[in-house]
């Protein structure tokens, strides 16, 4: 198989994808629109999949011909809210946008589970197609696993992408590949400051929250 001329000849469903996924974009875990337009695509091209894992997320899954292990392919399809703004003919109009490229990131899967699906006899092992919601925030990784999405069959590696210019390599048409951790991930904590108020001739007599939270905001923002 040349998958190179194959993936060239879906480059035109792809970009459409895109930009019928960009005019739709939505927030979080609850995905409707977004996961009710994958879940036709996926059934256009008659490949099994599962709907509202992990609240709204898909799991498509194709079997290949020959016996073997179970690699997944993810790709998250939130959106943020942001007010859209470029003039595009296929632009946001709901307020949210993809201005991380989700919905590139989701049409890219769509493009190799067509690629995949009309091959399958070739291949040798399955391929689940993992459709994931609020990447963006609360994290929706998480209720997909415990959903189920990596069991039956179980998931032996799992393969992502991003697109952009992430990095200083920045070249049209390059693609950089990572065999170990390529991003790190944001964290969050809170911090409950207590003072205790005072007359500001006699600081000495209080506890001031306010220089506290000058000491240690640098310190997380590092």
């Amino acid at each position: 198989m040349d998958i190179i001329a194959k993936s060239q000849e879906v480059e035109k469903n792809i970009i459409n994808w895109r930009r019928e996924l960009h005019q739709i974009p939505e927030v979080g875990l609850n995905l409707p629109q977004t996961s009710q337009y994958i879940a036709k695509q996926l059934k256009n091209m008659g490949i099994e999949y599962k709907e509202n894992v992990g609240v709204s997320g898909i799991v498509g899954l194709i079997r290949g011909g020959q016996q073997g292990k179970t690699i997944a392919l993810r790709a998250d399809m939130d959106a943020l809210p942001i007010r859209e703004e470029t003039g595009l003919s296929f632009a946001s109009q709901n307020g949210n946008m993809h201005a991380c490229g989700h919905d590139a990131h989701a049409a890219i899967l769509l493009g190799v589970a067509k690629v995949l699906s009309e091959n399958k006899n070739k291949l040798k092992g399955n391929v689940k197609l993992i459709f994931q919601p609020a990447e963006e925030g609360p994290g929706g990784a998480k209720p997909m696993i415990e959903d189920g999405a990596l069991e039956n069959p179980k998931v032996d590696a799992v393969m992502g992408l991003h697109v952009g210019s992430l990095t200083d390599a920045k070249k049209e048409g390059l693609v950089m590949v990572s065999y170990d951790s390529m991003m790190a991930c944001l964290d969050r904590f809170k911090l409950k400051l207590i003072g205790s108020g005072c007359h500001g001739a006699y600081p000495e007599t209080g506890i001031d929250q306010l220089l506290w939270q000058d000491i240690f905001y640098p310190m997380y923002r590092l």
